[in-house]
């Protein structure tokens, strides 16, 4: 008998950890900041703790799913497992718009900063080494992908505490400091503006749970990982946003889109402004990597399901026991970054996140308070209050999306529906031709009584 080929379960908490946090990239702080700081007003420290309290909600959501269904498929097990499988399969399609796309942004500006970097060599060069690299390292199994991704982000979170440093040096000379909290000269809907921003900041987290079949006891471990990434990713941002304010109390840069590079000209000159631009090259590989990670799991298990043709999609390589077709074939769709603004690319992404986040936290109510009616005081905070406050807040991030963003959302998803549809109805009708074709009498008389 031919054995079958599974995921190998390999993966530890710190693994677990460092893939989130790559996928995350740290440094897509500074990356945002000129955009996060203008809405702000300058409270970017307030703004980051508003972000912070408000995707604490669905991250808690994510851990109690991850923990009750401790399988590949992330948002879309969840909420087919929860709800439905028709709910299931669009949450499903949502998240996969999300994952298929964040490669094509690490692609795209590793192409640009690298061409900034040597203008001889076409960024089109840089987007397809890139992609071969990402492919082949993705190959050879999320264990050599874990390993390089805990120590890119170490570079990462290395390269913040430098900045910090040289902040923290920079304070003796600063008259009239201003401290975070003691001077509000913002609004509360512009708190709220800036805040909607810099919770794009904070996507990844979720895409760990797209790992649980290769992390050793993953009903643990997965919900363990989701909470220390936002922990790590609370502190550095919001270390670093209280540093900021207070070493530089007043800020004007004169592009909001490389605000960060201005930023680290103005607190260690050209020295850090040139280390800063290495380390980010470096952030983008290890995004890049940990997204075609997530999406060829995904993508597996959407073909295990039989959701996608299961001979392509469910199939794992005998040696490497990763999910290669789906690598190669995200690898050739990642290829559109060599025709498609980054800006489209990032609608695409924000779409799809923010729908799975808002129906990961109605899974928790349906779930546990409807379905195992876990409803005492404690239960109801937790399965109640908790997911509804998360799935409020994404809801109200979704409306802030523009008329482009929630088209092409929408197209999206209509056409995953259509595709859904004509599946099942396939599916159904090779189920019925088999039955007819093996019990001819049975299904004479069936036709026959009806």
């Amino acid at each position: 008998m031919k054995q079958e080929v599974t995921l190998r379960q390999s993966l530890t908490l710190v693994q677990v950890v460092a893939l989130g946090l790559a996928w995350m990239t740290p440094m897509i702080y500074f990356s945002v900041f000129g955009i996060a700081y203008d809405a702000s007003k300058g409270m970017i420290t307030e703004a980051y703790s508003l972000s912070i309290v408000a995707i604490f909600f669905t991250a808690y959501s994510y851990s109690i799913m991850a923990k009750i269904f401790p399988g590949s498929g992330s948002s879309y097990t969840y909420v087919k497992k929860s709800m439905h499988p028709i709910p299931g399969f669009t949450v499903g399609w949502a998240i996969l718009l999300d994952y298929l796309f964040s490669p094509i942004i690490a692609c795209l500006t590793f192409g640009i900063y690298l061409h900034a970097q040597f203008p001889a060599i076409p960024s089109y060069v840089w987007i397809i080494l890139l992609n071969i690299i990402l492919a082949v390292v993705n190959i050879a199994g999320i264990k050599f992908s874990a390993s390089l991704s805990k120590l890119f982000v170490l570079f990462q979170i290395i390269f913040i505490a430098l900045f910090c440093g040289y902040l923290f040096k920079g304070l003796s000379g600063v008259d009239n400091m201003v401290v975070p909290f003691t001077h509000m000269d913002a609004s509360l809907p512009t708190l709220l503006a800036g805040a909607s921003l810099i919770c794009f900041s904070f996507l990844g987290f979720d895409t760990v749970s797209t790992l649980s079949e290769e992390t050793i006891n993953a009903k643990k471990t997965i919900p363990r990982a989701i909470m220390l990434i936002i922990l790590i990713a609370s502190i550095l941002y919001i270390t670093t946003s209280v540093l900021i304010q207070m070493r530089f109390p007043h800020l004007a840069f004169d592009n909001l889109d490389s605000a960060g590079f201005e930023l680290m000209k103005l607190a260690g000159g050209a020295t850090l402004g040139a280390i800063f631009t290495t380390v980010l090259i470096f952030a983008i590989f290890t995004q890049g990597l940990t997204s075609v990670t997530s999406v060829s799991r995904l993508m597996y298990v959407l073909g295990r399901d039989s959701i996608l043709p299961k001979k392509f999609f469910g199939a794992l390589h005998p040696k490497f026991r990763t999910p290669v077709n789906n690598i190669v074939l995200v690898t050739i769709i990642s290829l559109l970054a060599l025709v498609i603004s980054l800006d489209m690319a990032v609608k695409f992404v924000s779409f799809g996140a923010l729908t799975s986040f808002a129906f990961v936290n109605l899974s928790v109510i349906i779930e546990c308070y409807i379905k195992r009616k876990q409803r005492s005081f404690k239960q109801t905070f937790q399965y109640l209050v908790f997911p509804l406050i998360g799935a409020s807040f994404i809801v109200w991030l979704i409306t802030l999306l523009d008329v482009q963003a929630l088209t092409l959302g929408c197209v999206w998803l209509v056409v995953g529906v259509a595709y859904y549809l004509y599946r099942t109805r396939t599916s159904r009708e090779a189920r019925e031709s088999t039955t007819n074709s093996i019990f001819p009498a049975t299904a004479a008389m069936e036709t026959e009584f009806k």
